[in-house]
Protein backbone atom coordinates (compact mmCIF):
# COMPACT_ATOMS: atom_id res chain seq x y z
CA UNK A 1 0.00 0.00 0.00
CA UNK A 2 2.30 2.34 0.97
CA UNK A 3 4.26 1.53 -2.20
CA UNK A 4 1.20 2.25 -4.27
CA UNK A 5 0.81 5.56 -2.39
CA UNK A 6 4.68 6.70 -3.66
CA UNK A 7 4.12 5.61 -6.88
CA UNK A 8 0.44 7.69 -7.03
CA UNK A 9 2.31 11.18 -5.70
CA UNK A 10 4.92 10.39 -8.36
CA UNK A 11 3.02 10.36 -11.18
CA UNK A 12 0.68 13.22 -9.69
CA UNK A 13 3.81 15.00 -9.47
CA UNK A 14 5.32 14.52 -12.84
CA UNK A 15 1.45 15.44 -14.01
CA UNK A 16 1.13 18.56 -12.54
CA UNK A 17 5.00 19.51 -13.53
CA UNK A 18 4.61 18.85 -17.11
CA UNK A 19 0.72 19.35 -17.86
CA UNK A 20 0.08 21.92 -15.43
CA UNK A 21 1.99 24.84 -16.96
CA UNK A 22 0.83 27.00 -19.95
CA UNK A 23 4.56 28.22 -20.69
CA UNK A 24 5.91 24.49 -20.57
CA UNK A 25 3.30 23.61 -23.32
CA UNK A 26 4.40 26.95 -25.37
CA UNK A 27 8.11 26.48 -25.42
CA UNK A 28 7.50 22.73 -26.30
CA UNK A 29 5.43 24.08 -29.44
CA UNK A 30 8.13 26.54 -30.35
CA UNK A 31 10.96 23.79 -30.24
CA UNK A 32 9.48 21.03 -32.15
CA UNK A 33 8.20 22.89 -34.66
CA UNK A 34 11.69 23.18 -36.21
CA UNK A 35 11.26 19.80 -36.78
CA UNK A 36 7.94 18.31 -37.19
CA UNK A 37 4.97 19.34 -39.37
CA UNK A 38 1.10 18.15 -39.53
CA UNK A 39 1.20 14.53 -40.94
CA UNK A 40 4.59 13.71 -39.89
CA UNK A 41 5.24 10.36 -38.08
CA UNK A 42 7.34 11.43 -34.77
CA UNK A 43 8.61 8.09 -31.75
CA UNK A 44 8.46 9.86 -28.62
CA UNK A 45 10.74 7.02 -27.02
CA UNK A 46 10.35 7.32 -22.77
CA UNK A 47 7.03 9.19 -23.08
CA UNK A 48 6.82 9.21 -19.34
CA UNK A 49 3.43 11.46 -18.59
CA UNK A 50 2.91 12.34 -22.56
CA UNK A 51 3.59 16.24 -22.31
CA UNK A 52 5.64 15.55 -25.60
CA UNK A 53 3.11 13.44 -27.09
CA UNK A 54 0.34 16.38 -26.87
CA UNK A 55 2.97 19.01 -28.33
CA UNK A 56 3.48 16.37 -31.33
CA UNK A 57 -0.05 16.03 -31.54
CA UNK A 58 -0.74 20.06 -31.58
CA UNK A 59 1.64 20.07 -34.06
CA UNK A 60 -0.38 17.54 -36.47
CA UNK A 61 1.59 14.68 -35.98
CA UNK A 62 0.98 10.92 -35.84
CA UNK A 63 2.84 9.90 -32.71
CA UNK A 64 3.92 6.32 -31.71
CA UNK A 65 4.53 6.93 -27.73
CA UNK A 66 7.01 4.56 -26.42
CA UNK A 67 6.78 3.80 -22.64
CA UNK A 68 7.91 0.80 -20.40
CA UNK A 69 6.53 1.42 -17.16
CA UNK A 70 3.40 -0.21 -16.82
CA UNK A 71 2.00 2.69 -14.14
CA UNK A 72 3.22 5.58 -16.70
CA UNK A 73 1.51 3.22 -19.77
CA UNK A 74 -2.19 3.66 -17.94
CA UNK A 75 -1.23 7.32 -17.69
CA UNK A 76 -0.93 7.39 -21.53
CA UNK A 77 -4.07 4.92 -21.98
CA UNK A 78 -6.41 8.11 -20.66
CA UNK A 79 -4.81 10.69 -21.92
CA UNK A 80 -4.35 9.46 -25.42
CA UNK A 81 -6.32 6.03 -25.71
CA UNK A 82 -9.08 7.42 -27.88
CA UNK A 83 -6.72 9.23 -30.16
CA UNK A 84 -6.38 7.11 -33.29
CA UNK A 85 -2.81 9.18 -34.11
CA UNK A 86 -1.78 7.93 -31.10
CA UNK A 87 -0.23 4.55 -31.12
CA UNK A 88 1.25 3.50 -27.16
CA UNK A 89 3.96 1.19 -27.47
CA UNK A 90 4.56 -0.64 -24.08
CA UNK A 91 8.74 -1.40 -24.77
CA UNK A 92 12.21 -0.58 -23.73
CA UNK A 93 14.37 0.10 -26.71
CA UNK A 94 17.43 -0.91 -26.86
CA UNK A 95 20.28 -2.52 -29.32
CA UNK A 96 18.65 -5.97 -29.42
CA UNK A 97 14.78 -7.62 -29.20
CA UNK A 98 14.49 -9.14 -25.94
CA UNK A 99 14.09 -8.28 -22.51
CA UNK A 100 15.36 -5.77 -20.44
CA UNK A 101 15.31 -5.05 -16.22
CA UNK A 102 13.80 -1.98 -15.72
CA UNK A 103 14.65 -0.02 -12.02
CA UNK A 104 11.99 2.40 -11.12
CA UNK A 105 11.70 5.18 -8.99
CA UNK A 106 8.40 5.11 -7.34
CA UNK A 107 9.06 8.78 -6.19
CA UNK A 108 10.26 10.28 -9.44
CA UNK A 109 9.28 8.40 -12.12
CA UNK A 110 10.35 10.43 -15.02
CA UNK A 111 13.96 8.92 -13.88
CA UNK A 112 13.26 5.69 -13.92
CA UNK A 113 16.05 3.41 -16.38
CA UNK A 114 17.49 -0.45 -18.05
CA UNK A 115 20.84 1.14 -17.23
CA UNK A 116 22.35 -0.17 -14.01
CA UNK A 117 25.25 2.43 -14.81
CA UNK A 118 23.12 5.43 -14.57
CA UNK A 119 21.91 4.09 -10.94
CA UNK A 120 25.52 4.02 -10.11
CA UNK A 121 26.78 7.58 -11.59
CA UNK A 122 23.56 9.04 -9.79
CA UNK A 123 24.52 7.18 -6.32
CA UNK A 124 26.26 10.11 -4.55
CA UNK A 125 26.59 12.68 -7.24
CA UNK A 126 25.30 16.43 -6.03
CA UNK A 127 21.46 16.37 -6.95
CA UNK A 128 20.80 13.06 -7.09
CA UNK A 129 21.07 12.56 -3.15
CA UNK A 130 16.94 11.96 -2.50
CA UNK A 131 16.91 9.43 -5.30
CA UNK A 132 15.92 5.65 -5.56
CA UNK A 133 14.99 2.39 -7.33
CA UNK A 134 13.20 -0.18 -5.18
CA UNK A 135 11.99 -1.72 -7.78
CA UNK A 136 12.75 -3.96 -10.39
CA UNK A 137 10.55 -5.54 -13.74
CA UNK A 138 11.43 -7.20 -16.61
CA UNK A 139 10.22 -6.12 -19.93
CA UNK A 140 9.55 -6.73 -23.53
CA UNK A 141 12.51 -4.84 -25.71
CA UNK A 142 12.78 -4.03 -28.80
CA UNK A 143 15.13 -1.39 -31.32
CA UNK A 144 14.38 1.31 -33.08
CA UNK A 145 14.67 0.07 -36.56
CA UNK A 146 12.53 -2.76 -35.41
CA UNK A 147 9.95 0.03 -34.68
CA UNK A 148 10.63 2.06 -37.97
CA UNK A 149 9.79 -1.86 -39.63
CA UNK A 150 6.48 -1.97 -37.95
CA UNK A 151 5.22 1.46 -38.02
CA UNK A 152 7.22 3.51 -40.75
CA UNK A 153 10.11 5.66 -41.22
CA UNK A 154 9.52 8.89 -38.77
CA UNK A 155 10.09 12.28 -39.40
CA UNK A 156 11.46 12.60 -35.73
CA UNK A 157 12.94 11.17 -32.80
CA UNK A 158 12.90 11.85 -28.75
CA UNK A 159 14.84 9.96 -27.11
CA UNK A 160 14.59 10.12 -23.67
CA UNK A 161 15.42 7.56 -21.62
CA UNK A 162 17.46 7.87 -18.42
CA UNK A 163 20.86 7.05 -19.60
CA UNK A 164 20.20 3.90 -21.83
CA UNK A 165 20.22 6.49 -25.34
CA UNK A 166 23.41 4.86 -26.90
CA UNK A 167 22.08 1.64 -26.46
CA UNK A 168 18.48 2.77 -27.99
CA UNK A 169 20.44 4.66 -30.66
CA UNK A 170 22.59 1.13 -31.34
CA UNK A 171 19.41 -0.35 -32.52
CA UNK A 172 19.19 2.16 -35.03
CA UNK A 173 20.80 1.61 -38.92
CA UNK A 174 18.76 3.79 -41.25
CA UNK A 175 18.88 7.24 -40.02
CA UNK A 176 15.44 9.51 -39.71
CA UNK A 177 15.54 13.09 -41.19
CA UNK A 178 15.85 14.58 -37.03
CA UNK A 179 16.12 13.31 -33.76
CA UNK A 180 17.11 14.33 -29.95
CA UNK A 181 18.46 12.78 -27.39
CA UNK A 182 18.90 13.51 -23.39
CA UNK A 183 22.19 13.53 -21.64
CA UNK A 184 23.01 14.32 -17.90
CA UNK A 185 26.09 15.26 -16.63
CA UNK A 186 26.54 12.69 -14.52
CA UNK A 187 26.79 10.47 -17.51
CA UNK A 188 28.68 12.92 -19.78
CA UNK A 189 30.39 8.96 -21.46
CA UNK A 190 26.72 8.08 -22.83
CA UNK A 191 26.37 11.22 -24.72
CA UNK A 192 29.70 11.21 -26.14
CA UNK A 193 29.23 7.83 -27.51
CA UNK A 194 25.72 8.43 -28.92
CA UNK A 195 27.09 11.23 -30.37
CA UNK A 196 29.60 9.11 -32.60
CA UNK A 197 27.19 6.72 -33.12
CA UNK A 198 24.69 9.44 -34.85
CA UNK A 199 28.03 10.98 -36.97
CA UNK A 200 28.76 7.38 -37.69
CA UNK A 201 25.16 7.54 -39.72
CA UNK A 202 25.62 10.78 -41.31
CA UNK A 203 24.82 13.30 -38.79
CA UNK A 204 26.25 16.57 -39.44
CA UNK A 205 23.90 19.26 -37.66
CA UNK A 206 24.52 19.94 -33.91
CA UNK A 207 22.82 21.74 -31.31
CA UNK A 208 21.65 21.43 -27.34
CA UNK A 209 18.71 22.55 -25.05
CA UNK A 210 19.24 22.81 -21.12
CA UNK A 211 16.88 21.30 -18.86
CA UNK A 212 13.35 22.37 -20.05
CA UNK A 213 14.41 26.01 -21.37
CA UNK A 214 13.38 24.50 -24.85
CA UNK A 215 15.31 27.03 -26.29
CA UNK A 216 18.37 25.75 -28.43
CA UNK A 217 21.59 27.17 -27.21
CA UNK A 218 23.82 27.83 -29.58
CA UNK A 219 22.17 29.73 -32.60
CA UNK A 220 23.97 27.83 -35.42
CA UNK A 221 24.35 23.92 -36.14
CA UNK A 222 27.53 22.37 -34.37
CA UNK A 223 29.62 19.51 -35.24
CA UNK A 224 29.49 16.39 -33.77
CA UNK A 225 33.62 17.62 -32.53
CA UNK A 226 32.33 20.92 -31.35
CA UNK A 227 29.34 19.57 -29.39
CA UNK A 228 31.40 17.10 -27.80
CA UNK A 229 33.68 19.40 -26.62
CA UNK A 230 30.26 21.86 -25.52
CA UNK A 231 29.08 18.71 -23.20
CA UNK A 232 32.64 17.89 -21.91
CA UNK A 233 32.86 21.62 -20.46
CA UNK A 234 29.74 21.85 -19.43
CA UNK A 235 29.15 22.21 -15.21
CA UNK A 236 27.89 19.67 -12.95
CA UNK A 237 24.95 21.73 -12.10
CA UNK A 238 23.83 21.92 -15.50
CA UNK A 239 22.47 18.29 -15.26
CA UNK A 240 20.83 17.72 -18.26
CA UNK A 241 19.55 18.48 -21.81
CA UNK A 242 18.83 17.43 -24.95
CA UNK A 243 21.06 16.89 -27.99
CA UNK A 244 19.42 17.65 -31.48
CA UNK A 245 20.44 15.86 -34.61
CA UNK A 246 19.57 16.57 -38.13
CA UNK A 247 21.34 14.96 -41.02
Amino acid sequence: MLKRFHALKGIFASLRTYHGRREHRDGLDRLYARFVQRGDLVFDVGAHVGDRVGAFRRLGARVVAVEPQPALVRVLTVLYGRDRAVTIEPLVIGRTDGYAELMINHANPTVSTASPAFVAAAAGAPGWEKESWTERLRLPMTTLDALIARHGMPTFIKIDVEGFEAEALAGLSTPVPALSFEFTTIQRDVALTALSALAALGYEKFDASLGESHRLMHGAWQSASRMRDWIAGLPHAANSGDVYALR
